[in-house]
């Protein structure tokens, strides 16, 4: 039989046609788990479906082994009907019932059941991941979101352990050879790719949640949160209980449904591919948001819209499931939306419009702009397609459409529509349609236009004000205009705004808004009636409180009053969409490099939010590395790392603006163009015979100097494996393959070129995730002179790296080795040789698989990018 990973549209709705009424009893032994020699797991499938008779179907399952299937009594031969992939269910019953014996593998990947052994214990932590189609690597099923079912879970394992599923554990067979086997409830319906397992010795904690649902009555949730044993100090689960709370209050109040999946646990997990995943009952979060460092505000902003975030795809993705890829959106980019909305109403915690202003958007703009880029509602094949999709538009441009759709239809029409969805699809499945209906009905307008021109285009507006003034600076004429073309069609496309345009004046040594105007703009111009017959503004701002999603050009006047002022101005917003405009430009080759680092210098100590200080300093790192011309490119990162060290000198002891100067120290620290005085720093720190007064060189500071020394050769690696062996943890481990992979040597960047390139260290042990993306990185530090030779190698390897490894790790190894170090030269941007071989790859491998296609095109385009600005500044 035909053997695919790939699963398609055409052929899942094929399946939705034959099979119906799902439903899963699974049972998996993970009792070995803790032994490495042993690679697989039990894992034995019921699934009972009803089906058209006669018809056939097949299972998805990538397996490790299948002992046997048996469909309605009688065993099917398995060298006939199980493939490496699927298992072929021939001649089906009206009503079925198919039992798949089997083991799964083991992961190192972070896709489907993950292992991790942790450095500071030995201790085996178990955790799946699954979304978009990776359950079929854990039990064999119908791998699609439209064919939702009900779930059985049994989990054998050892008896110490703490063992979670979606459902509540209902009991515990003990077998009296130190394993038991945990019984968890059955789940309302859900799709595959949310179901969840979680099993270690994990620390857990419990609380719980009492609040009112819309019709009076009393729910009551129990909460769980849980981590590695080795995390329990770190691990501040009354501040993620605090936030869960607030959650929980704010979107039972807003979706007027009561939380429908029982318990609600959080697990926090080692080696995660994402920042979360929505299972519901058991939610998994990265580790990264177990802070063993310093946290600073904007990092217990950022992980608290990530709990709200995966809260609020309880009700949007998990209640009411897109039907199939092409509208990911439907659940992602209204989480998005949802997460900052709710960290915003439901907590104290910093600005997070701003941060989404700055940082979300900024992911958006940038994907937005590739030649890959695709509107929100996305033409979806097939699951390799549906696995990269989960990118900035259909996150971040999601959500800022979605926070303009609210400006545009008012935000109590938005929630009406929001109940009305869940209401009437709960359980389901939906597609657009099914959205726009509600919203319609909630708002009156008909939003088919308003979804042609914003969710099946693509490409970035771009606004801007056109101001014509007399001699004397009176403003004769003033429009909001747009420009926009969607660029996979070529055509125009003008969307529909509501914004505001803000003007500001220096007032009191101060940039103090002096008027802000709602215009409504539906064509190419519309006019600012308000700043006619009166003096031109210091700075005129489109998309003041950032409400729509569009870049912002400035007039030269406005432009230069920023330049100079931004800090000034006394609206966070505002500064945020200012900032992101600033950048925008940059990497548009409208603001030369230097000239934003020189502004982000003068500046950054003015700056009160701390996220806005460490983004605006890591853009400027990366204006002048990678878009500055390189005759500029030594003096400028010399000049900002001496400001920002002298920032550290002078910030206020123990706060979060210490913490984030020390961290930019210790990253501009890697790189060749740094004066004396900051190796001295870096050293001193690490030594011990430097301090500022409220700073601690905890773990996360202590791997970034570590790591500064070895890409300046000034580490050899016995001083990095001292490092690890004081100290082992999973991050000393991740930094440990950086800073080992970082030494500008050409036998250690050729040893982790290999390393990646295998999947394997020289050692012969398996990469994980974590450690592959790391020890790529690593070798990224180095000038382009000495990882150039690994290029022919590079482009000879790719079809075979894409055929052998999983498309997670295939996606880290071609990204993380990508020659994107280059610099201009004299004979212009096409002479470059890595852009030059990029391109010869592309045109001489039109047949290579789309999802790897689509991933170097991606980082072609920013290669090229790159080198026209460096260009344009020559």
């Amino acid at each position: 039989m035909e053997s695919t990973k790939n699963l398609t549209r055409t052929e899942t709705a094929q399946r939705t046609a034959t099979v119906s009424d799902v439903a899963y009893r699974l049972e998996i032994d993970v009792s070995s788990a803790a032994d490495p020699s042993v690679s697989t797991f039990g894992s034995t499938t019921t699934i009972t479906f009803s089906a058209t008779p006669g018809a056939s179907t097949f299972l998805d399952f990538l397996h490790g082994g299948v002992d046997s299937v048996t469909l309605n009594g009688a065993e099917l031969p398995v060298d006939e009907v199980v493939g490496e992939h699927r298992i072929t269910l021939p001649h089906l019953a009206e009503e079925n019932t198919v039992v798949v014996a089997g083991h799964g593998l083991y992961s190192r990947s972070g896709e489907g059941l993950h292992r991790f052994v942790d450095p500071a214990d030995s201790n085996t932590y178990l955790y799946t991941q699954y979304e978009p189609a990776d359950a079929r690597r854990v039990f064999a099923n119908f791998e699609q979101p439209d064919l939702k079912a009900t779930y059985d879970v049994s989990v054998t394992a050892p008896a110490t352990w703490h063992v979670a599923s979606n459902g509540a554990s209902q009991r515990m067979d003990h077998h009296g050879n130190g394993t038991a086997t945990w019984h968890f409830a059955r789940t309302p319906r859900l799709s595959t790719y949310i179901t969840a397992l979680l099993a270690g010795p994990y620390h857990y904690v419990t609380d719980e949640w009492t609040g009112t649902t819309a019709d009076g009555g009393t729910l009551t949730i129990e909460l769980g949160a849980s981590c590695r044993a080795s995390l329990a100090d770190d691990f501040d689960a009354d501040r993620i209980f605090d936030v869960t709370k607030a959650g929980l209050d704010l979107f039972h109040r807003l979706f007027a449904y009561p939380y429908p999946w029982g318990k609600y646990d959080q697990a926090f997990v080692p080696e995660y591919n994402l920042g979360a995943m929505e299972n519901p009952g058991l939610v998994t979060f990265t580790e990264s948001y177990v802070f063993t460092s310093r946290a600073t505000a904007a990092q217990h902003e950022g992980r608290a819209n990530t709990l709200l975030h995966e809260m609020a795809h309880m009700w949007f993705g998990d209640l009411v499931t897109m039907a199939w890829w092409d509208d990911l959106w439907l659940k992602e980019s209204f989480a998005d939306y949802m997460g900052t909305l709710a960290v915003e109403r439901a907590t104290d915690l910093g600005q997070p419009w701003v941060t989404f202003a700055n940082r979300r958007k900024a992911w958006a703009y940038v994907q937005d702009q590739l030649p890959t880029t695709h509107p929100i509602v996305a033409d979806i094949p097939d699951v390799d397609a549906a696995k990269q999709n989960f990118d900035g538009i259909t996150y971040a441009k999601g959500a800022s459409v979605l926070k303009q759709l609210a400006a545009f239809v008012g935000e109590d029409a938005f929630f009406t529509a929001a109940r009305a969805y869940f209401e009437r699809h709960a359980f389901g499945n939906t597609t657009l349609a099914d959205f726009l209906a509600v919203l319609s009905e909630a708002s009156g307008r008909d939003m088919g236009a308003w979804a042609e021109a914003w969710l099946k285009t693509a490409g970035v507006p771009v606004l801007g004000v056109d101001l014509d003034t007399d001699e004397d600076g009176t403003v004769r004429s003033a429009h909001l205009v747009q420009e926009a073309t969607d660029p996979v069609t070529g055509e125009p496309v003008l969307r529909p705004h509501v914004v505001r345009v803000g003007t500001f004046e220096v007032i009191d040594g101060r940039l103090q808004r002096t008027g802000s105007h709602e215009v409504e703009l539906t064509g190419a111009r519309a006019p600012l009636e308000p700043l006619v017959g009166q003096p031109r503004p210091a700075v005129v701002l489109p998309n003041d409180e950032d409400l729509t999603y569009a870049k912002v050009r400035f007039d030269e006047e406005s432009l230069a009053v920023l330049l100079e002022r931004l800090t000034e101005l006394t609206e966070p917003l505002a500064q945020a969409t200012a900032w992101a405009a600033l950048w925008n430009m940059v990497r548009d080759a409208a603001l030369p490099a230097e000239r934003f680092s020189r502004a982000v210098a003068g500046m950054v100590g003015q700056i009160a939010e701390v996220g806005v200080v460490q983004l605006v300093l890591e853009q400027a790192e990366t204006a002048l590395n990678r878009y500055a011309p390189p005759s500029a490119r030594p003096a400028a990162l010399e000049a900002l790392s001496d400001t920002v060290l002298g920032q550290l000198r002078d910030a206020e002891a123990g706060s979060d603006h210490q913490v984030a100067y020390a961290r930019a120290v210790a990253r501009l620290g890697r790189s060749e163009h740094v004066s004396a005085a900051v190796d001295s720093t870096v050293d001193g720190l690490l030594a011990g015979t430097t301090s500022f007064a409220g700073l601690d060189v905890d773990e996360q500071l202590r791997w970034a100097l570590v790591q500064a020394r070895a890409a300046r050769g000034r580490a050899d690696q016995a001083e990095i494996d001292a490092a690890l062996g004081s100290a082992p943890s999973a991050v000393a481990t991740v930094g440990h393959a950086l800073a080992s992979a970082a030494r500008p040597e050409p036998e250690v960047k050729g040893r982790a070129f290999r390393a990646v390139m295998a999947g394997r260290d020289h050692e012969s042990n398996v990469l994980s995730n974590d450690a592959l993306s790391a020890t790529a990185a690593g070798f990224q530090l180095g000038s382009h002179e000495l990882l150039d030779g690994f290029s022919a190698e590079y482009w000879g390897a790719l079809e075979d790296l894409w055929a052998r490894l999983s498309i997670g790790l295939a996606t880290r190894t071609v990204q993380g080795l990508f020659p994107a170090a280059q610099d201009i030269t004299a004979e212009g941007v096409d002479a470059n040789p890595a852009l030059q071989a990029a391109r010869a790859w592309l045109a001489g491998h039109e047949t290579a698989p789309a999802a790897l296609r689509r991933v170097v095109l991606e980082q072609t385009d920013t290669l090229e990018r790159t080198l026209r600005a460096q260009s344009a500044a020559l």
